[in-house]
């Protein structure tokens, strides 16, 4: 019989935060190497909370500040066969308005109109993000 592997052993998921921020019915996404929408964000550090992560990744990756107000979804995400990442999304509001700047990590950055969103090459779990948090953007505006 095969025993199950103890904690220390057990599978372990490389964890990313990512950030949803919406601005006049837009919400900014960035273009990756796989030529693929994605929402700003990054790898969760070891000392950081995923707050933390999120705003100072989103803060980096586009020069926009913000605070993490609702954790919308997490979903483990297969990027290949042999790499699989836990994704942690929270809807993000801006503390101050300014223009987005795209950082060296992407290939694009563009604010995109909500209704667009469905027909991205981008993963369905940013998508059912970003409609998570539009609702909350709109039942509060």
């Amino acid at each position: 019989m095969q025993q199950e592997p103890g904690d220390n052993e057990a599978f372990r998921f490389p964890v990313s935060v990512k950030g949803v921020v919406i601005r006049r019915d837009e919400v900014v996404l960035l273009r990756n190497e796989r030529d693929e929408w994605e929402l700003p964000g990054g790898k969760l550090e070891p000392w950081e909370s995923p707050e933390d992560c999120v705003a100072r990744e989103i803060s980096e990756e586009l020069n926009l500040q913000v605070t993490p107000s609702v954790l919308l979804d997490t979903w483990v995400y297969a990027m290949t066969a042999e790499v699989q990442v836990l994704i942690v999304t929270y809807g993000c509001r801006e503390t101050d308005e300014v223009e987005a700047t795209l950082s060296r990590e992407h290939r694009q950055l563009q604010w995109f109109p909500l209704s667009q969103v469905p027909d991205l090459p981008m993963p369905e779990g940013y998508k059912a993000s970003v409609r998570r948090w539009a609702e909350v953007v709109r039942g509060a505006a």
